[in-house]
Parts: C-alpha cells; sequence; structure tokens
C-alpha cells in the first residue's frame, strides 16, 4: 500500500465542512463552529446539505455523498472536518469514488462513525486521515485547551510529534509488556467490528491497533471484540492502544456482568505483544488527535507511545 501523507494547513487556508453521518441537534452548533476557525484564521466551505436531516442521517446516502465528493474536488480546500459522529457511514463506503480521494488527498478530520470512512480512504486509497476534534461537538463552545493544541500542531507541522504528552495528571498503563512499532489502524470499535470481513478495512499485519468506543455495556463489547479475535485480526497485529471507553459499564445492579475490565484483559490481557490502555482519545474533551496510516511506536514497559513520523507533507 502505497501511503499519502496530505499537506499540511497554513494560515489562511479553506477548510471545508462535512456531515456525512448524522446531523446536531443544535445546528447552531455549525454556526459557532465555523466562527471558531475563521477565528483562527482559515476560511470556511459549508457543503451544501449540511444541517439536513433524513431520519437519524444528515441528509440522503446520494446528498452526504455528493457533498464528500466535492469538497475531495474542490483544490482549493485544504481540509475537511467532520460536523459530527452519530450514524451513516458505512452506507456511503461501496458508493465513493476513491479515485478522486485518492487524486485530491487532503487532511480529513473526525472520529467515532467516521472511522467507517477513515479506514476506507486508508484502504482504497492510501490517505492519511486524523482521528481529531469535531466542529460541532469539539469547536463550537469552549474548546479543550489539550485537544485544540494538539490539533493544531499535528496538521500545521510536517514534524514528528514524538512521544505523545498526555493530559495534567493523566497516564497510560500497561495491560502486557514489550514495545513494538507499525502503521497506526483502527478507530471506533463498533465500526471496526462492523467492516471486517469488507473490502474497506486495511490490512491488520505488523500494525498499531487503536480502539476506543462509548455507551457499550461489557457484553456488547465482549461480541465486538469475539468478532475481531474471530477474524483472526489479532493474530496479525504488532501492537494495541486502548483509548476511552466512555459510559460502557452495566448501569442495571440487578443484571449479572463482566466488568469491562474483565472483558478487556479476556481478550487482549494474554497477548504477547504490547497492550496499553488509557490513552487520551475517544469520546471525551481533552484527546490526541491520532494519524492513521503512519509509523508509531509502543513502548508498553515503560508506558509510552511516539509518533515516529510526521503526518503532514
Amino acid at each position: 500500500m502505497r501511503i499519502v501523507k496530505p499537506k499540511k494547513l497554513q494560515q489562511g487556508d479553506l477548510i471545508g465542512i462535512l456531515s456525512p453521518a448524522s446531523s446536531p441537534d443544535d445546528l447552531e452548533r455549525i454556526e459557532k463552529g465555523v466562527k471558531y476557525l475563521e477565528k483562527r484564521g482559515y476560511k470556511v466551505l459549508v457543503a451544501k446539505h449540511v444541517g439536513k436531516n433524513h431520519g437519524y442521517l444528515a441528509g440522503t446516502d446520494s446528498e452526504r455523498l455528493n457533498d464528500l465528493h466535492n469538497l475531495f474536488q474542490n483544490k482549493e480546500v485544504k481540509a475537511i472536518i467532520c460536523v459530527r459522529g452519530g450514524y451513516g457511514t458505512p452506507r456511503l463506503l461501496d458508493k465513493i469514488d476513491y479515485k478522486k480521494i485518492k487524486n485530491n488527498p487532503k487532511i480529513f478530520i473526525g472520529y467515532s462513525d467516521i472511522t467507517a470512512l477513515q479506514m476506507a480512504f486508508l484502504k482504497n486509497a492510501g490517505l492519511v486521515t486524523f482521528a481529531g476534534p469535531m466542529l460541532a461537538v469539539d469547536f463550537y463552545d469552549e474548546v479543550n485547551t489539550y485537544a485544540e493544541d494538539f490539533f493544531w500542531k499535528m496538521i500545521t507541522s510536517e514534524k514528528k510529534m514524538g512521544k505523545v504528552e498526555l493530559p495534567e495528571n493523566e497516564n497510560i498503563f500497561k495491560l502486557t509488556k514489550g514495545n513494538a512499532s507499525g502503521m497506526l489502524v483502527g478507530g471506533n470499535l463498533a465500526l471496526i467490528a462492523g467492516l471486517i470481513g469488507t473490502n474497506y478495512l486495511p490490512s491488520f499485519k505488523n500494525s498499531i491497533l487503536f480502539l476506543e468506543d462509548v455507551g457499550e455495556v461489557p457484553y456488547r463489547i465482549d461480541r465486538m471484540l469475539s468478532q475481531l479475535k474471530l477474524s483472526g485480526a489479532l493474530d496479525e497485529i504488532a501492537g494495541v492502544i486502548l483509548g476511552s471507553f466512555s459510559d460502557c459499564n452495566e448501569h442495571d445492579p440487578m443484571k449479572k456482568t463482566l466488568s469491562l475490565g474483565e472483558v478487556i484483559d479476556d481478550y487482549f490481557g494474554h497477548l504477547n505483544i504490547p497492550v496499553v490502555y488509557n490513552f487520551p482519545h475517544g469520546h471525551i474533551p481533552a484527546k490526541a488527535t491520532l494519524p492513521f496510516g503512519i509509523e508509531v511506536k509502543v513502548n508498553a514497559a515503560k508506558e509510552y507511545i511516539e509518533f515516529t513520523e510526521g503526518a503532514v507533507s
């Protein structure tokens, strides 16, 4: 696979706004997010169908697809920030013209449901993408300083980030020992599990797999990790980074359950590869931006992650 890094973002560049999954309930969030970007010194182009609703989707498949293609084909647009996650990006995967993505590489940002697009772009266009802040989630109100600084540094400089600095009073922890390097892949666990067996998931061979999720009780996490294991993915990877699993505990005290920690340990605790957890990324305010497609190092013994190359050119 030939990996393509998008060009770094510069002051005055045009940022496109895309809503490929769901719309926010409060459309004012989009306006506030746009104002934030403009205050940072960027021009903004909101795609034609942003703000629409089609059930739980931000417009029909054809409307969302049209916006995606148009933003990638627009030579003036240097980066694309997704409005939010939600539901619906997998519906677009077999309709996308990946030649348009490959021939027009640009910074593409989002997380959660956006995982499906990011993995498909990596597999079919070789494009490095960024799991990072979204317009109507992270940029519409008071912006988390850690997430903000990490994000802009990541996409505006071709220099490697090196060892990841963590938020104040936060640490990552080792579940297993060792260290390994490989291409960073992954994202939201539910989306990764849903892509297994399709043509829209890159090879996991010798990769570093990142996973996070939100609002999934332990038996659902168990089911998705079982899918990963049975697919053979856990036999191919070189290391694992586990991020935030927000609100992933059983709330009903009457239900018999394994804890989230027990489920995680069952699948990862006995692997002969480095596994770390509590990395600051997922459905949390203080998130590090992750560049899928670049080389990263996991040092479980010393409990740190290192980005060993830059993510933009």
